[in-house]
């Protein structure tokens, strides 16, 4: 599997942790939408799409299985991010 492309919108909102909206690119075939990149207390991260359920609780709609594929995903977003204007 690899990142064909990554857009990133950056979002400057006062008093806002997000700081954009990313979208994927799979192997060119399969393209995830509104990935949230989130200024934490330990620094930047990624929320993946998620869905508020009956109980107020989210959940994701669609996420990496493992620790490898999540850090594959940080690192192009975040590249594409600190390119962004």
């Amino acid at each position: 599997m690899n990142i064909t492309k990554v857009d990133v919108h950056k979002v400057e909102k006062e008093g806002s942790r997000m700081k954009g909206v990313a979208s994927v690119l799979i192997d060119d075939c399969l393209a995830i939408h509104d990935i949230r990149i989130i200024e934490g207390d330990e620094g930047l991260f990624i929320a993946m799409p998620s869905r508020k359920t009956n109980d107020d609780k989210y959940k994701d709609i669609v996420h990496p299985i493992n620790k490898e594929t999540r850090k594959m995903f940080e690192d192009k977003i975040f590249e594409a991010y600190n390119e962004a204007e």
